[in-house]
């Protein structure tokens, strides 16, 4: 069971209790798909994974990494965060539309 998606989100940053942290939000269609996914990986292995989540390969420019978006609690949307590492790799900026491919796992 893989699948791949490829959105263009905006970088959103986001400041919690415990620091400042890169996020793009996964809307529409992709978050849809996402939450087929996650329900599959619940009834195939009777459980769900933290939080709800589902495990991704995350690819901005060259930049690869394993990693988890999460589902937003009563919305339709899921969260992926960006490392500090990848802002400057990628040369990222807030605000700025980020082209995210997603390699469902």
């Amino acid at each position: 069971m893989s699948e791949t998606l490829s959105v263009t989100l905006p970088l959103t940053r986001w400041q919690g209790d415990r620091g400042t942290y890169r996020l793009v939000t996964v809307t529409g269609d992709a978050a849809e798909t996402l939450a087929i996914h996650a329900r599959l990986h619940r009834l195939e292995f009777g459980r769900s994974r933290g939080f709800g989540s589902v495990k991704v390969v995350a690819r901005i420019g060259e930049t690869e990494w394993k990693s988890s978006v999460f589902p937003q609690k009563h919305s339709s949307q899921w969260v992926l965060l960006i490392s500090r590492k990848v802002i400057q790799r990628e040369s990222l900026t807030d605000g700025h539309p980020v082209q995210v491919t997603l390699n469902l796992i």
